[in-house]
């Protein structure tokens, strides 16, 4: 099988694409899945530069998620058959043409997604769901503040968010993105490259009560700034900035609630949580209320170009890899 390979932690410059010997047949509670698609994270690039919080030893095959056909299911899975067309989040191995996965991180493929929108699904807006509807109590009616919400995750909570029934103000850099979030269903959006956040906020609603910031940096600053009585801050990353340093007063004076979320420390420990909230986002497909966007398609050949989109903050939405293969 072809794969792509991290040879040393240099990030980008540490790959190659391979042919590797095929994984073999699945052991207890696993499954091989023939990998149509695998969606790129900005985690693919800490952890190819030995940055991200779970560590791998080179050489191995990076990748965190992707959409396929089941091809053979070990001892002990009764969930799932060969054939079914499914997504999945391994720790590593998704950026393959083949990939064993253990089966309580596999998940039915939405019904009407094809393989590239699926493949690009499971990590952004499993994070989105889980972050604003477990972590955040988020709740019809309140206000919600998306920062890099033209993004890859920004962008599903926006969505997720107005189909919760809250009110939307998204933040991304440049009009062009911008439109597209308006498009997935802000009230209000505003161009941080051009406008004070800050301003703008307090412009549109006064405050808001959930903030979810991928971001960090001074996007994180004027949350802090916008936030009403008893709001709620999900730290999700710090894509665009350095690690926020929280002015402990602010969250005493206004009874603030500054919460970290990593999605993988919830799939291991609340995996039935997690497999209900897909069950539930499945849901939302059908309804039409979530709609991925998938800006870029790339053959797996093409991975460091495609890696070099999420590295520049030039994507929309998912930038996916495809290996040929179709649900």
């Amino acid at each position: 099988m072809r794969a792509i390979v991290c040879r040393s932690l240099a990030g980008i410059d540490g790959l190659a694409l391979e042919d590797l010997p095929d994984p073999g047949h699945p052991g207890p509670g696993q499954v091989r899945i023939r990998v149509a698609a695998a969606g790129l994270n900005y985690a693919d690039l800490l952890v190819t530069a030995g940055k991200y919080q779970v560590k791998h030893d080179p050489p191995f095959v990076p990748g965190f998620e992707c959409a396929g056909i089941v091809e053979a299911v070990g001892p002990e899975v009764a969930e799932f058959q060969v054939g079914d067309p499914v997504m999945a989040i391994p720790e590593a191995g998704a950026f393959a043409e083949t990939v064993i996965v253990p089966a309580e991180s596999v998940y039915p493929a939405p019904k009407g997604l094809d393989e590239a929108a699926a493949a690009g699904f499971p990590i952004a807006y499993g994070t989105s769901y889980v972050a604003l509807v477990e972590q955040a109590k988020l709740k019809s009616g309140e206000t919600l503040l998306v920062h890099g919400a033209a993004g890859g995750v920004g962008l599903t909570a926006v969505e997720i968010g107005k189909a919760l029934g809250a009110r939307v103000i998204a933040t991304a850099g440049g009009q062009d993105k911008c439109a597209i979030a308006k498009a997935h269903g802000a009230d209000h959006v505003i161009d941080y490259k051009a406008e004070d956040i800050r301003a703008r906020v307090k412009a549109f609603v006064g405050g808001v009560d959930v903030v979810y910031d991928p971001v960090g940096g001074s996007a994180f600053d004027a949350s802090l700034r916008v936030v009403n009585w008893n709001a709620r801050i999900l730290i999700i990353g710090f894509a665009g900035g350095p690690v926020p340093q929280i002015p402990a007063n602010i969250l005493l004076v206004k009874n603030v609630a500054a919460i970290g979320f990593y999605f993988g420390s919830w799939r291991r420990q609340r995996p039935e949580l997690v497999a209900q909230a897909f069950r539930s986002m499945d849901d939302m497909v059908r309804a039409g209320q979530l709609t991925p966007l998938v800006s870029h398609r790339l053959p797996l050949p093409e991975f460091r170009k495609a890696l070099e989109l999420i590295q520049g903050r030039q994507s929309t939405g998912k930038v996916v890899l495809l290996t040929g293969a179709t649900f």
